[in-house]
């Protein structure tokens, strides 16, 4: 049975370059069908298929989109999924901006009442979504890289627990879609080494002056321990996503380390009795990542894609260049 994935959110929040990355996976990619034809579209799919929506679309209603989700799902052989794009206000404002677009529930108006109206609309769906992506400091390969780990064709049933270990910076914001958010400020920071400062997490001398903290082994122990209980309790529930963040007050030094430290061990955790792999492990180290696409994002006219057809270019939060 193929996939399907229902793609909305804010309008300017990258729906449409969801919808794209999907496309390039092999979905088909249908954007603001009428509520009533989802149904057809899905019956009459012969590959997976992406279809978008949002306050546009003709008949929308968020307990509609639920009740059409909830309908879908009644085929037990269908995996059928609800991505909800989201991003802060001040983001929407400076793409909307940089597109010179109208915001499409506020035409004639400010496009911050714009905003907040199809937030207030679509406050169900982001509630009763399975993949939650907040765009405000994601650059453009980011997005692509995460839609293309959950919806990668070609294999039966949900699959294990996705599990995204993600280092942040405390300055920069908590990443909103984190199930659980653990605070490595405490420990011995190699920003004020000027020999460590100009590395990361990953570098085997800041490692190693980060777990020198007298502290350090008790701190990893105690998450890793935790880690250990709660993810198949997740498993149980029937969770399909789960984000693990680790902050630090520049996300270059002591969280790296303590993602880097996690992932292979939760990797070796994820085989239950028998050999079935229980969850898969991904690492995002989110201001690293927006440093490395600073490059590639800089002259380049494209970005996040808005919901009207314009390009918006993605603004990546600044890098603290503390740890």
């Amino acid at each position: 049975m193929n996939p399907v994935v229902l793609v909305t959110g804010l309008s300017g929040a990258g729906k449409a370059s969801i919808l794209r990355a999907l496309e390039d996976l092999g979905y088909e990619a249908v954007d603001n069908p009428p509520l009533t034809m989802v149904d057809t579209l899905v019956a009459r799919g012969d590959r997976p298929l992406a279809i978008g929506l949002d306050a546009r679309t003709r008949g929308f209603d968020a307990d509609g989109v639920l009740a059409t989700l909830a309908q879908l799902r009644q085929d037990p052989g269908r995996r059928v999924d609800l991505v909800y794009a989201w991003a802060d206000t001040p983001a929407l404002l400076r793409r909307y901006t940089e597109s010179r677009r109208r915001h499409p529930l506020s035409p004639h108006g400010r496009v911050a009442d714009g905003i907040e109206h199809e937030a207030t609309l679509t406050a169900p769906l982001r509630h009763g979504a399975d993949l939650f992506i907040d765009t405000s400091g994601l650059p453009l390969p980011e997005l692509r890289r995460i839609v293309e780990r959950r919806f990668l064709p070609g294999t039966d049933g949900p699959g294990p627990l996705a599990v995204t270990l993600t280092s942040f910076a405390f300055p920069e914001g908590l990443p909103r879609e984190a199930d659980m958010v653990f605070d490595a400020r405490f420990l011995r920071n190699p920003h004020y080494d000027p020999i460590l400062r100009p590395g990361t997490g990953k570098d085997m001398a800041v490692a190693a002056y980060v777990e020198a903290d007298p502290d350090f082994e008790v701190f990893y122990g105690m998450v890793e321990n935790m880690l250990q209980l709660v993810l198949p309790r997740f498993v149980q529930e029937g969770k399909k996503y789960a984000t693990i963040a680790v902050g630090c007050t520049g996300g270059r030094h002591r969280s790296v380390r303590i993602v880097e430290r996690l992932a292979p061990a939760l990797r070796d955790a994820a085989e239950a009795t028998g050999g079935l792999r229980q969850w898969q492990v991904n690492v995002l180290h989110r201001e690293l990542a927006d440093e490395a696409s600073k490059e590639l994002t800089r002259g380049e006219q494209g970005g996040i894609a808005g919901d009207q057809g314009a390009d918006r270019p993605m603004s990546a939060s600044a890098a603290s260049g503390k740890a």
